[in-house]
């Protein structure tokens, strides 16, 4: 874990902990959040003015200038009000020299990113009992160790900001409008040397990131209800939907996502565990680089990872993401594949039980109407008769090993009954909204047909 990581990991646990009640309950009093950031919440570190450092990380965070169009910056895939992720639905976004290159993987939130440590192969579970393996690191595939050296990899990517290395980036930041914040933060001298104003650049957005109370205002209906704070009271759907994610026999969402204040000093939970899995997500044919067969993403070995690709072990293995703010999202998993929060609970729900739905079937005959009664909610709204189903179709046959094997998704046969009935997969949803912030809830959560009050 990085330096600054650890100081921002100890400033957030003491600044919970010093109110920490015997109960895991905090009573700690909120002095005004600086202007233009969302409302901090009970589990939030105390406000503090900005170091020059993050305020200079946040003129560069919205500066199209650093990059080769000129009209990218770090906020156009990162947009605060969409809690510092895409404003669109798209699988994968626009960048490169034109604006008009496709990304390989579905943009992430860059919320609640403190706690992440650096990776490695055999990572300590944080939840005690699993077994140690891949954990940690930023990005899909964790190749970067803090956030500072995540943030390289949009500015040189070829499909995102397209600087063609470190001296293209700080020329641009000579001439950029943050240019002046930029000398006066770090001194008149720190843009004449490459390798010192590359540095203290990413060093900046980095500080942005780690001080600004808007990246991790916990302060959503869940932190409100763990905290026994007012606003916080479930409905009870939603308390259904809290025992559905952590029941091991249905949901068992909270067998990666940990979802309970720490023990040890009432610290918020992240939900996730920073593990990586394979769960064979299906292909997505609107990513252009799919339409290459020979291309595949396999996360941990590659190919935007170079170091792994040895490790067969690791292949088609995808960091687990944090599920806060997950229904505001419009693109979900690592090919943002899926666009709904209903349609990715239940991919979870029947991968195993109704692959049909989720992975193309070849040969066979594709019914003129499919029956009343078939499915309409998945990926393939065909209905077959005979064929094979492609399951796993993102995922070579070598690599199927590497599938993870926990209920939901424990490989049950197909046509076999599905872990959640329909009930539970409504309450879990009902759940998982309660885990959206407070600044992003009203304009951004999707209405849907279904019910969260009783």
């Amino acid at each position: 874990m990085s330096q600054v990581n650890v100081a921002a990991l100890l400033s957030i646990c003491l600044a919970v902990a010093a109110c920490s009640k015997a109960d895991g309950s905090v009573n700690v009093r909120q002095p005004p959040a600086p202007a233009g950031a969302p409302p901090v919440g009970p589990a939030a570190p105390l406000p503090r003015p900005l170091t020059a450092a993050a305020q200079v990380g946040k003129e560069l965070f919205f500066d199209k200038g650093l990059s080769a169009s000129g009209e990218m910056a770090c906020a156009t895939c990162h947009d605060p009000a969409h809690a510092y992720g895409p404003t669109n639905d798209l699988a994968v976004q626009l960048g490169g020299p034109r604006g008009t290159s496709p990304g390989l993987r579905a943009v992430p939130s860059l919320r609640y990113k403190e706690f992440t440590p650096g990776y490695r192969d055999t990572q300590d579970n944080p939840d005690g009992f699993s077994v140690p393996g891949p954990g940690g690191g930023f990005a899909w595939d964790g190749r970067a160790d803090s956030l500072a050296e995540q943030a390289q990899a949009p500015l040189t990517s070829p499909f995102e900001m397209a600087n063609t290395d470190a001296a293209d980036v700080v020329a641009r930041l000579r001439r950029s409008s943050s240019a002046a914040a930029f000398a006066r933060a770090f001194g008149a001298d720190a843009l004449a040397d490459v390798t010192v104003a590359y540095d203290k650049l990413r060093q900046a957005l980095q500080a942005f990131q780690i001080e600004d109370p808007s990246f991790h205002p916990y302060n959503s209906k869940y932190d409100l209800h763990l905290y026994r704070r007012p606003g916080g009271e479930l409905t009870p759907a939603e308390e259904r939907g809290l025992k559905v994610f952590k029941d091991e026999k249905t949901g068992n969402c909270s067998g990666c996502h940990l979802a309970d204040a720490s023990q040890d000093d009432g610290a918020p939970p992240e939900l996730t565990d920073y593990s990586f899995e394979a769960i064979g997500v299906p292909r997505n044919p609107q990513i252009p680089a799919n339409r290459k067969r020979t291309h595949v993403d396999l996360g941990l070995c590659g190919p935007l990872r170079t170091d792994h690709g040895q490790f067969k072990e690791d292949c088609g293995l995808f960091k687990t993401p944090t599920l806060r703010n997950i229904a505001v999202r419009r693109a979900f998993f690592h090919n943002g594949v899926m666009h709904s929060l209903e349609q990715a609970v239940r991919f979870y729900n029947t991968r195993d039980t109704r692959p049909e739905l989720w992975y193309p079937t070849v040969g066979g005959r594709a019914k003129a109407k499919p029956d009343p009664d078939f499915p309409t909610y998945g990926l393939v709204t065909a209905q077959y008769v005979g064929g094979k189903v492609q399951k796993y179709d993102d995922l070579p046959a070598p690599h199927h090993k590497n599938l993870d094997t926990q209920l939901p998704l424990d490989g049950r046969a197909a046509g076999s009954k599905a872990p959640m009935t329909e009930q539970q997969l409504n309450d879990l949803i009902c759940f998982l909204r309660t885990l959206t912030d407070a600044d992003v809830v009203a304009a951004n959560v999707p209405s849907a047909a279904l019910s969260c009050g009783q």
